[in-house]
């Protein structure tokens, strides 16, 4: 089986003695090149080299973000063709949150995570299936863990600024940066519609989140869960809020950060399995993030499941009882 391993050696938690260690340890299975990214977007043209190249495999060492950017040079944007032959994406944590390695069920130590890989592998040779998981068509690209307008895009934005700067970004950072953001974007007016399949349009929204899976995201290990029944072999999940008063808010921050809580409340528009869902924002455009990357002001988007689309190598997909 012929691979790539593509490695983001500025991320969070990438080092160089993980990195050779899992080289070594993978070409015992794979015919195996290694890359390194070198700047932004990097990663897309590798995994389109990847394609081209006719590999069976692209093993991503890096964060959320770095596989996200592989994801998108994989398929191209969305209503382009896709390719004939579609190489599957194994996923060796290196970020801060790897919510994407956690939510398909691989360890978050890379060691242990390549030893899993290993043994999926081999199960492959066997069984000569990979599991396959929904994405989010955003319109101008692909979601794999999530999208939001609003206030957790600002929060991004904020962070990237820090990171830029230097600053090593860690749950802490995090925090600092969204508890300000958050409180000043509370003082705003809210100015977003949302619209979901089936229902009238709900206007006067301060934001939107969109989930493809569960949880959203990680603070060091404790999970925030807006969508709880969301996985990526259902719909999307939808989050938004009417009133952003603070004690509502912080009790919505609480259930979302239970380990078994069910969101809900007066101000909450919840869905955990939606087909589509848009949202526009009439008058100034609004914020706007996909899978941790701020992508600048939009004034409207449109978010789509797209079931089934890319191959992972991963542990098969929980069922619906389990992920009660």
């Amino acid at each position: 089986m012929r691979a790539v391993l593509i490695v983001n050696p500025t991320a969070t938690s990438t080092t160089a003695a993980a990195r050779d260690l899992v080289a070594h340890a993978l070409k015992s299975r794979l015919q195996l090149t290694v890359e390194h990214t070198t700047h932004p977007g990097h990663g897309a043209e590798l995994a389109r080299a990847a394609v081209a190249d006719g590999l069976d495999l692209v093993v991503v060492h890096g964060g959320d973000g770095t596989v996200s950017g592989v994801v998108n040079g994989l398929l191209g944007q969305p209503g382009s063709t896709p390719p004939e032959r579609m190489p599957a994406v194994a996923v060796l944590p290196g970020g801060s949150a790897n919510v994407l390695a956690r939510s398909l069920g691989i360890s978050t130590d890379p060691v242990a995570a390549t030893n899993q890989l290993i043994q999926l592998i081999d199960d492959y040779g066997r069984h000569q299936a990979w599991r396959r998981i929904g994405l989010i068509d955003c319109g101008e690209r692909w979601a794999v863990l999530n999208a939001g307008m609003g206030v957790d895009a600002e929060v991004v934005a904020g962070v990237e600024a820090q990171r830029d700067k230097g600053v090593k970004v860690n749950a802490l950072r995090y925090w600092r940066v969204a508890v300000p953001t958050t409180v000043a974007f509370s003082r705003r007016a809210p100015r977003l519609t949302l619209e979901l399949p089936g229902r009238e349009p709900v206007s006067g929204v301060h934001f939107v989140w969109v989930s493809n899976t569960n949880p959203w995201t990680y603070s060091n290990n404790r999970a925030l869960r807006p969508n709880p029944g969301c996985s990526f072999e259902t719909g999307l999940g939808v989050f938004a809020l009417t009133s952003m008063k603070i004690f509502p808010t912080l009790r919505m921050v609480g259930q979302i950060l239970s380990k078994r809580g069910n969101p809900h409340g007066e101000q909450l528009i919840r869905d955990d399995d939606v087909a589509c869902a848009r949202v526009t924002c009439p008058g100034e455009p609004i914020a706007c993030q996909f899978d941790g990357d701020y992508l600048g002001l939009r004034g409207a988007m449109t978010f789509r499941s797209v079931p089934d689309l890319l191959p992972v190598v991963a542990p098969p997909a929980k069922t619906r009882r389990d992920l009660r």
